[in-house]
C-alpha cells in the first residue's frame, strides 16, 4: 500500500484492537508518560465503543498529551475522553482532586471549544479533596529529606496519607455541605500551620501559612463550577455497566510507579496499574476482561529512583530530543535509556495485560542500531527477574541484546504488516520477550499516526 494511501486510513476501531465487546482498562507499563492518552482518545472518539471513560487514580501530578489536528491538548485530571463527543467521562474515587486545578483545566477546555459541564464529566464524591497545606508539605518533606523523592509537589502524597490517617482528609462530598466544610478546612487548616510551621522552622525553611478566609472563598467560586459534577460514580458506572454500556478505565502514572508494585520508595501514591481500577472506581474484577499495556519503544523516567538502562550520554540525549521527552505537567527533562524487558515483563504481568500497544516507535527509525535489555546482572548474577529492592535493582547491570535498525521509515505506515522489515522484528522481539501481543504502534503524535492489524 502507498504511503499517501495509508495516511488516510481511519483511526483504529476497538475492534482491530481485540475489544469487540466488555470493558476495558488502558494501562502504562513503565514509569509513566508512555502515552496513554493518546490510545484513550482514539478508543474513546470510535464510534459506537466505549461509552464510559473513567480516570482512576492519581490526581494533577500526572499528564496526558493528545494531539487532535494541529491543536495539542495537555490533561492532567481530565479524563482524555473529554475530547470525544457524546461519552461520559468520570473522575473515580481513587483519584485526589485540586479544585483549583481541575477548574483551571475544565476553563482552559472550553476555551478551546471542548464542551465540559455536568452531563459529559462526573466527579466521584468519595475522591479526596488537595488542598494548599498539602503542597506545602509536599515540598517541605523533598526539602528536609536526605534521599528526595522527587515529586512534583502538587501535595498529592500527602493528600493520600491524610486519606489513610482519615483525621485530616476531607473527600469532595464533605465540600457540598457547607457547615461541614467550614467548620473542618477551619480546624485541619490550624492543625496543618501548626504543624508545618514547626516543620519549616527546624530545618530554616519558610512556611506560608494558609489562610482560611481565603481558602473558603476560593472553595465557593470552585463549587460553583464542580458541585453539579459531584455524585455517586461508583453506582453510576456499575448500573451504567449492568445495561449495556461499555467502560474504558485511564489509568494515571504507570505500573512502575504504583505504590505497592513499584520501585518503592521511588513511587507515586496511588494504584496505577489495572488493579487500580476496582478499588478506585468501584468496579469489581471480573467486569474489566481487557487491559490494555501501554510503553514506549524505550524507556523514561522522571525524578529520582533507579532505572538500569538509562543512558547518560549522546544517545540518550539524542532519545530525548528526537522524543521530546519533557514531562506534561512540570516541563522537567525526562531520563531516557533502551527498552527494559525485565521490567517490561514483570508490569505486564502485575497488570494482566492482554494485549500491548507500543508508542513512540519513530523515535528510534533513525537508529542503525537498537540495544534491548533482556536481564539483569545484580552482584554478579544473572536473572530476569525484577527485584522488589530499589537498592537492588540500582546495582542492575543490564544485559543488551543488539538488533539492527528499522531499514525505513514509519510514520507514514498505518498498517503493522507493512512496517519496515526491522520494525517488525523489533515488535516480535517484545511480543516473544512478554507473552503478549502488539495490537498498535504508535508511529507519530498525531491521532491518525497509528499503525494496527
Amino acid at each position: 500500500m502507498p504511503a499517501a494511501t495509508q495516511k488516510k486510513s481511519a483511526i483504529p476501531t476497538p475492534a482491530q484492537l481485540g475489544l469487540k465487546s466488555g470493558n476495558a482498562a488502558i494501562v502504562g507499563l513503565q514509569w509513566g508518560d508512555e502515552g496513554k492518552g493518546k490510545v484513550v482518545d482514539m478508543v474513546a472518539s470510535a464510534p459506537k465503543a466505549f461509552d464510559f471513560i473513567a480516570r482512576y487514580n492519581g490526581g494533577a501530578n500526572a499528564g496526558h498529551t493528545v494531539v487532535v489536528g494541529k491543536t495539542k491538548y495537555a490533561l492532567h485530571l481530565l479524563p482524555s475522553g473529554i475530547l470525544s463527543r457524546g461519552k461520559v467521562n468520570v473522575i473515580g474515587n481513587g483519584v485526589v482532586i485540586d479544585p483549583a486545578k481541575l477548574v483551571e483545566e475544565i476553563e482552559g477546555m472550553r476555551a478551546k471549544g471542548v464542551k465540559v459541564d455536568s452531563k459529559n464529566l462526573k466527579i466521584s464524591d468519595r475522591a479526596h479533596v488537595v488542598f494548599p497545606w498539602h503542597k506545602a508539605e509536599d515540598k517541605l518533606l523533598e526539602a528536609s529529606s536526605a534521599s528526595p523523592i522527587g515529586t512534583t509537589g502538587r501535595g498529592i502524597g500527602p493528600c493520600y496519607a491524610d486519606k489513610a490517617l482519615r483525621v485530616n482528609a476531607i473527600r469532595m462530598g464533605d465540600l457540598l455541605d457547607e457547615k461541614k466544610r467550614v467548620m473542618e478546612v477551619a480546624r485541619i487548616a490550624k492543625f496543618k500551620n501548626t504543624l508545618l510551621a514547626s516543620l519549616a522552622a527546624s530545618y530554616q525553611l519558610e512556611y506560608q501559612p494558609v489562610s482560611v478566609e481565603q481558602l473558603l472563598k476560593d472553595s465557593e467560586l470552585q463549587l460553583k463550577v464542580l458541585a453539579p459534577m459531584v455524585c455517586d460514580t461508583a453506582m453510576l458506572l456499575n448500573d451504567a455497566s449492568a445495561k449495556g454500556k461499555r467502560v474504558l478505565f485511564e489509568g494515571a502514572n504507570a505500573t512502575l510507579l504504583d505504590i505497592d508494585h513499584g520501585t518503592y520508595p521511588f513511587v507515586t501514591s496511588s494504584n496505577c496499574s489495572s488493579l487500580g481500577v476496582h478499588t478506585g472506581t468501584g468496579m469489581a474484577g471480573h467486569k474489566v476482561p481487557h487491559v490494555i499495556g501501554i510503553c514506549k519503544a524505550y524507556q523514561t523516567r522522571v525524578g529520582s529512583g533507579p532505572m538500569p538502562t538509562e543512558l547518560c550520554d549522546s544517545t540518550g540525549d539524542r532519545i530525548r530530543q528526537i522524543g521530546r521527552e519533557y514531562g506534561t505537567t512540570t516541563g522537567r527533562p525526562r531520563r531516557c535509556g533502551w527498552l527494559d524487558l525485565v521490567a517490561l515483563k514483570y508490569t505486564a504481568t502485575v497488570s494482566g495485560a492482554t494485549c500491548l500497544c507500543i508508542m513512540l516507535l519513530d523515535v528510534l527509525e533513525s537508529f542503525d542500531e537498537i540495544k534491548v535489555c533482556v536481564a539483569y546482572k545484580i552482584n554478579g548474577k544473572k536473572t530476569d527477574r525484577f527485584p522488589a529492592s530499589a537498592e537492588l535493582l540500582a546495582k542492575a547491570v543490564p544485559v543488551y541484546k543488539t538488533v539492527k535498525g528499522f531499514g525505513g521509515k514509519v510514520s507514514d505506515v498505518r498498517k503493522l504488516s507493512k512496517l519496515p522489515a526491522g520494525a517488525k522484528a523489533y515488535l516480535r522481539l517484545i511480543e516473544d520477550a512478554i507473552g503478549v501481543p502488539v495490537v498498535l504502534a504508535s508511529v507519530g503524535p498525531a491521532r491518525d499516526q497509528t499503525a494496527v492489524n
